[in-house]
């Protein structure tokens, strides 16, 4: 017994040692080829993604004799404050600013409102033409905002078939006009999420004597949250950078949105371009976005995989 265990130590030490002096594989061509192309893809993607940010800082930095001169200066070889100092004294761009808290985070509100009382409905409530609705929803998706202009200044001045009040040039025409895109939105979304939720959660609470509006209110509502904050921070990004139906709804500042304000600026002369001061005011609207992004980054990722695996 002895010998034969001395054997078997023999035999492992000899199999450890062909291990420890067996060359290491290199890994194939087409391996390391691989992962080159990979890299030089992620580093293409950060380039082209964070360069035209990157440019608007240097341009907001830069003097305006020096902004065209060529060839072009990667960074300003002396730094110009004017254009923040411009932008932030601009009242106009100030009350702008505020609109646009204002009009986004009232849009957001009652998108996620509504959009999540018609998600519930359609994601956990058996009833006929379910389905129907919810393709008839995201068809409301796919106009573009230039083709339903026309009816929609109708309705924002009361003169259609309803006789409205004239909304015109105020905060809630904006807000009504951007639930146009964002409601769509938000009620899909947030479907996917309320229909991968396990049904036990709302049986058991059915079964204690428990109405279908007091289960989503204190059951459902909340484990949706991370839907919640990532389809809520989408639907502000879409309300904050939108452009036409703030333009077209609005002629001055009681109600113009930060976007237009940007696009009304002009120079010491009418022929003077006012590109620094454009991307100086840019920089300071997009710096409330990336804060929201880090803010609620753990968020957005469990709201991102949610609805990926049902129960």
């Amino acid at each position: 017994m002895a010998s034969t265990a001395a054997t078997a130590r023999t035999t492992r030490a000899a199999k450890g040692l062909e291990t420890i002096a067996a060359p290491r594989r290199r890994p194939p061509i087409s391996k390391i080829v691989g992962r080159i192309l990979f890299w030089l893809l992620i580093l293409f993607i950060l380039f082209y993604t964070l360069f035209p940010f990157y440019w608007a800082i240097v341009s907001s930095l830069t003097f305006d004799s020096q902004l065209f001169n060529t060839p072009a200066s990667y960074w300003p070889s002396q730094i110009d404050w004017s254009h923040y100092a411009y932008v932030l004294r601009n009242d106009d761009f100030l009350k702008a600013l505020r609109n646009s808290v204002v009009v986004s985070v009232g849009t957001v509100a009652i998108a996620l409102l509504l959009g999540s009382l018609a998600a519930f409905a359609l994601g956990r409530i058996q009833f006929r033409g379910r389905t129907a609705i919810l393709y008839i929803i995201l068809s409301m998706t796919m106009f573009p905002g230039v083709a339903i202009l026309g009816s929609l200044f109708l309705m924002i001045r009361g003169e259609w078939f309803l006789h409205t009040p004239n909304l015109y040039n105020t905060r809630i025409a904006l807000i009504v006009t951007y639930l146009i895109f964002t409601l769509p939105f938000t009620i899909w979304v947030m479907t996917q999420f309320f229909k991968a939720m396990p049904g036990e959660l709302e049986e058991a609470a059915l079964v204690d004597g428990a109405g279908y509006m007091r289960v989503f209110w204190q059951i459902l509502l909340p484990l949706a949250a991370p839907g919640l904050v990532t389809t809520g921070l989408l639907a502000f990004i879409a309300a904050w950078n939108e452009f036409l139906f703030a333009l077209t709804f609005t002629n001055n500042y009681d109600a113009r949105t930060v976007q237009v304000a940007i696009s009304q600026f002009s120079g010491r002369t009418q022929y003077e371009l006012p590109y620094a001061n454009r991307m100086a005011a840019s920089v300071l609207v997009t710096l409330p976005l990336i804060a929201l992004v880090l803010i609620f980054q753990r968020k957005i990722l469990a709201g991102l995989t949610a609805g990926a695996v049902k129960g």
